[in-house]
């Protein structure tokens, strides 16, 4: 029985992480066992998912499932990005350059600000009135 070759990685997004796992194939994305189209909902998310592929010309070569925790839709949208450029490096790592110049290796930093004391929320203060 042969063995089929399969890719890991994990990618990240605010609050999301996702599994992914590339094997070669006919081009199927899975996410938390539903169709992309299905789990996302939104064409502009579809698209953020497929930048990697496209980045790379690898669109229709791979199979993707995924399985995503944490945050919202986009979060997790984002994460199964990172996460697919991460899983194409270990299927070769001449896509490295063309990956990190278009920054989908790059996690993002961007997260959530803290709630301060004395406020409502992380800089929005309470409502003050004079009288």
């Amino acid at each position: 029985m042969e063995e089929t070759a399969r890719y890991y990685a994990t990618g990240h997004r605010k609050n999301a992480t996702a599994k992914v796992w590339l094997t070669p194939g006919e081009g199927k994305i899975v996410i938390n066992g539903r169709p992309m189209s299905e789990y996302l909902g939104r064409k502009t998310l579809e698209m953020l998912v497929l930048q990697p592929f496209e980045a790379v010309d690898a669109v229709g070569k791979y199979d993707v499932n995924a399985t995503a925790i944490g945050g919202g839709i986009s979060g997790q949208a984002g994460a199964v990005r990172h996460g697919i450029a991460k899983a194409l490096l270990e299927a070769g790592a001449d896509m490295r350059p063309t990956l990190r110049r278009l920054g989908y290796l790059t996690r993002d930093p961007r997260v959530k600000e803290r709630k301060k004391y004395g406020r409502k929320r992380a800089r929005r203060g309470f409502q003050f009135s004079k009288r």
